[in-house]
């Protein structure tokens, strides 16, 4: 077979151009121009060859609803609400997204959500979503693993909450979100969607605008594992030795022992998170081949949540899986996709876009062949030496098949290969293998193998792979009890007790303390500072577990069966997280054009067949190289002495006088250009779509004009200004602040204050209306920045309840392949530097005599709103210096000046007097530097004030 020499062919940014498709009769990959179909690969019916590319599945439901999507998308999205449209725009706003942008699978996910949700229901027409056969309503969103689910399940609580409180009349939304995990660990990883918790990814992502975290936390988001929806069924209490005879708890108590805090809430909104677990029992069947595990499982997840409905009403249930199949109770081996999935990002797509590691199939031996003409390392488990072999329950101590050993030598040559480049490079963890095996007998036989060299590895140098401390052997019921668990275990040990003989005598650990001890090792295999850190090579039967995160994976032995698509995703996807999302610019073979790609990340394997998938494979493939070179930036405590804090402001209010005033001759004129305006999407229909206001003709004015009075306009401005911000503290009643301003923005409008650069414009007033109408918000926060200027009597910070102050210690540890100083005066262990005028400014604050303290603005969430032509933007000044005199000032280094930076200025200036009048936290400075040579003039005066 023709192979492939480079799987990452989209940007990770955009909707993907090609794909690659497995062409049956000459057996290659050939790159295809456009998207991939969504569906999925099967197996083809007898066959028993994986040189079968087997049968593609459309899931006709998202081929359907993705051109509409996009249609809509292009529209502008139309139907939506304002606080959507505010949202999509934050989360797409180049200016916000500097260094959180969001991957395109990730935005198309929320938007096919939104769209089903608010679309026109005349772009809707045609598309009905299957039940699962209960009584409240299921999405799906498909994605793979490593495509980043976390981050669109924070995007669609923010999209539910803010809407509803928004407007608490909109039946669509709510504000009490349900989210269900599969167990423990994954539960722990979802905390983070919890908009009180400190390290919440609203924040860490920007998911949610500044302004609107208060609103966000009028929501409530409670976390759960499945297991806590269990409840006793009456056959249960009937096996149970109680007096207690009161039998099966309503579901009015069930709910209210589940939901907790939340037990009042209705109309609830679920998210379950790897929701392949909760599939509906088949009526018509037993289900033959599934596990009663996993059919209790199921029955508990899905039938705790029909309770819940019929107490409090779901209004709607989300599901995200990266494989969202159940059984189909017709086969024993055949999955069912579930039928009400709405979008589609599978592992294919994944790997093309580089969102996760690229899966190499190493092939060094291709001599020895089976009947297909494949290496019998292809496929290990159906080699005919080794599938009756591994099938028996055989002891530990038996010797495996020669393949398997030869397999184990050469996919530890290359482990060890890549384990010395890692240390070369200072890594300090290793790499890591992964086996998963059919069976526990076939995985304490494999773990026996390493304890005792039986591979003879260390006659081939590979002794380091044998290591016990480093192994890991999954027992999957251990490790199963404490996924069970719905809050952690203490591991710690506990105190020794003196025996009779006055000896001291340790208690050993609990079987509870052992699990979880077991579940926080593999949940930080790779980890530095974790229980797993140094773990090595894991030994596990089955999928290890749900949400397994390592990123350290490099190598990967399947020696169980291989039957479909699902099963080898299932079993890659543990080993494909990325360690780097490091964009590479580079020029596309097909296009030609300029687009922005990730540099692969590789993963090895032996004995998974790939045919269903797209990958790199060759004789010769090298070991995958170490991550690229990072460096760990934290706060250290051998320099809290430089601790710095500062208050955390969502947004600064002004008191206004009771008398609303303007003084037109000190008002700044605005200037508007017609060859820069952009049609609003509300004026696309009046406009015929023409973009530019320039070109229109006299029947268009015609037209308009009619529909475009100045009253209108000036009625317009007023009605947003007095929507967005009237405050509590205007002294006066709301009616009289409406007028007064509707008499300032007329003064403004009719007065020369408005110039046009075209003359054709200012010539006639039906085309200047116009052009005002299309330049609204550019002329709102103009005249409300005048406004304010003279009339604001006081400025009043309103503080983030949860987290009103913040500090250098709250920095939470993250990587950077960036260049790095080490200065003194930071709490940071290092600093930063994005160029070299940075880096100068950074040692000259360093070095200066006024200097107490200082941190760079870097993952610090040190953050100040202003709004510019209309929009409201974050602002992240460059440093935060601390004076030897007590006084803090906010620095900005700029190369050059623009309006834009005067603009964040002017409302960096109005923070520093909002945060001074208070006088809680001393005396704040804002500060512009464009040269190093002007900066200790600029400390030195700031130390004299």
């Amino acid at each position: 077979m023709k192979k492939i020499d480079k799987l990452i062919i989209n940007s990770p940014y955009e909707e993907p151009r090609q794909y690659w498709e497995y062409i049956r009769d000459t057996r290659e990959f050939i790159l295809q121009e456009g998207r991939r179909p969504a569906g999925y690969v099967v197996a083809s019916e007898n066959s028993k060859s994986f040189d079968d590319p087997g049968t593609f599945i459309e899931i006709e439901l998202v081929n359907t609803i993705r051109p509409r999507i996009k249609k809509w998308r292009e529209q502008g999205y139309p139907g939506i609400t304002g606080i959507t449209k505010r949202l999509l725009q934050h989360w797409q706003d180049p200016e916000e997204r500097k260094d959180r942008r969001f991957f395109f699978c990730q935005l198309e996910a929320i938007e096919t959500l939104i769209w089903l949700t608010e679309a026109p229901e005349a772009d809707r027409i045609g598309i009905d979503i299957p039940s699962d056969g209960g009584d409240f309503s299921r999405w799906c969103s498909k994605m793979a693993t490593g495509s980043g689910k976390t981050i669109v399940m924070g995007m669609l609580i923010a999209w539910q909450v803010l809407n509803k409180v928004a407007n608490s009349r909109d039946t669509r939304f709510s504000k009490n979100i349900l989210v269900v995990a599969p167990g423990l660990t994954v539960r722990n990883r979802l905390l983070v969607l919890n908009p009180f918790d400190k390290e919440n990814y609203y924040e860490e992502f920007n998911i949610v605008p500044s302004g609107l975290m208060e609103s966000l936390r009028q929501g409530k988001v409670k976390i759960i594992n499945w297991h806590a929806l269990a409840w006793d069924s009456a056959e249960r209490l009937a096996k149970k030795k109680t007096v207690d005879k009161r039998g099966v708890k309503s579901d009015e108590a069930y709910v209210r022992e589940v939901l907790g805090d939340m037990a009042n809430a209705t109309n609830l909104v679920v998210i379950n998170d790897e929701a392949h677990h909760a599939w509906r029992i088949p009526a018509e069947s037993k289900i033959k081949g599934v596990k009663k595990e996993d059919i209790e499982e199921s029955t508990v997840w899905i039938g705790g949540l029909d309770r819940i409905h019929r107490a409090r009403g779901i209004i709607q249930c989300f599901d995200l899986s990266a494989t969202p199949f159940a059984p189909s109770g017709k086969k024993a081996t055949e999955e069912a996709l579930f039928p009400w999935i709405v979008s589609d990002f599978g592992l294919n797509d994944a790997i093309e876009s580089g969102l996760v590691k690229t899966p190499r199939v190493v092939i060094r031996d291709d001599v020895n062949v089976d009947a297909n003409l494949r290496s019998r390392l292809y496929h290990i488990y159906m080699d005919a030496t080794v599938k009756d072999d591994i099938n028996r329950k055989a002891e530990e101590g038996e010797p495996l098949p020669d393949l398997i050993k030869n397999a184990y030598l050469l996919l530890g040559k290359d482990w060890k290969a890549a384990k010395d480049d890692w240390e070369k490079m200072g890594y300090k963890i290793p790499p890591v293998m992964i086996t998963v095996a059919n069976t526990t007998y076939t995985s304490a036989r494999i773990k026996y193998a390493f304890d005792h060299d039986a591979f003879l590895l260390s006659v081939a140098g590979l002794g380091d792979l044998c290591d016990q401390e480093k192994t890991l052997q999954i027992d999957s019921r251990i490790l199963d009890k404490a996924e069970a668990e719905t809050e952690e275990v203490d591991i710690e040990a506990e105190e020794s007790e003196e025996n009779d003989d006055n000896q001291t005598k340790e208690k050993k650990p609990t079987k509870k303390q052992q699990a979880e001890l077991l579940r926080r090792t593999v949940d930080t295999v790779g980890k530095i500072g974790e229980p797993g850190e140094q773990k090595q090579n894991v030994i596990s039967v089955g999928m290890l577990s749900e949400g397994w995160d390592a990123k350290t994976v490099t190598h990967i032995m399947g020696l169980r069966a291989f039957s479909s698509q699902l099963l080898c995703e299932q079993v890659v996807g543990r080993g494909l997280r990325r360690t780097s999302y490091d964009v590479k610019s580079q020029i596309d073979p097909v296009t030609g054009e300029k687009i922005e790609l990730f540099e692969p990340e590789y993963v090895n394997i032996f004995g998974v067949p790939f045919t269903f998938l797209p990958h790199e494979g060759g004789s010769d493939g090298p070991p995958p190289p170490p991550p690229p070179p990072k460096t760990r930036i934290e706060p250290v405590k051998e320099k809290a002495e430089h601790k710095i804090s500062f208050p955390n402001i969502l947004r600064i209010d002004h008191i206004y006088k009771p008398q609303l005033s303007i003084n037109l001759e000190r008002v700044k004129p605005l200037e508007l250009d017609p060859f820069e305006s952009i049609t609003e999407a509300e004026l696309a229909a009046i406009i015929a779509g023409k973009p530019n206001p320039a070109a229109l003709t006299e029947i268009d004015l015609k037209e308009i004009g009619e529909k475009l009075r100045l009253q209108s306009i000036i009625f317009r401005i007023a009605s947003t200004i007095y929507n967005t911000e009237k405050k509590p503290d205007w002294k006066g009643s709301k009616e009289t602040f409406l007028i007064q301003l509707i008499g300032i923005i007329e003064q403004f409008i009719c007065s020369d204050k408005i110039q046009i650069k075209n003359p054709l414009f200012n010539q006639d007033e039906v085309r200047k209306r116009i052009l005002i109408m299309l330049n609204m918000n550019k002329v709102i926060q103009h005249i409300w920045n005048e406004i304010r200027a003279e009339n604001t009597t006081q400025l009043t910070p309103i503080f983030d309840k949860e987290h009103p102050i913040r500090s250098t210690a709250d920095v939470r540890t993250w990587w950077t392949s960036k260049p790095c100083e080490d200065f003194k005066k930071t709490h940071i262990n290092f600093t930063v530097v994005d160029s070299k005028m940075e880096f100068l400014e950074a040692r000259t604050i360093n070095d200066c005599e006024f200097v107490e303290s200082f941190v760079k603005n870097d993952h610090l969430g040190f953050v100040i709103l202003y709004n510019y032509q209309g929009v409201i933007r974050r602002y992240f000044p460059d440093f935060i210096i601390k004076l030897k005199g007590g006084e803090h000032l906010i620095l900005e280094a700029k190369g050059q000046d623009s309006e834009q930076n005067k603009t964040k200025r002017a409302f960096l200036d109005e923070w520093c007097r909002a945060v001074n009048h208070h006088g809680g936290f001393g005396k704040w400075i804002g500060a512009v530097s464009f040269d190093p040579n002007d900066l200790n003039k600029i400390m030195e005066d700031a130390a004299s004030k």
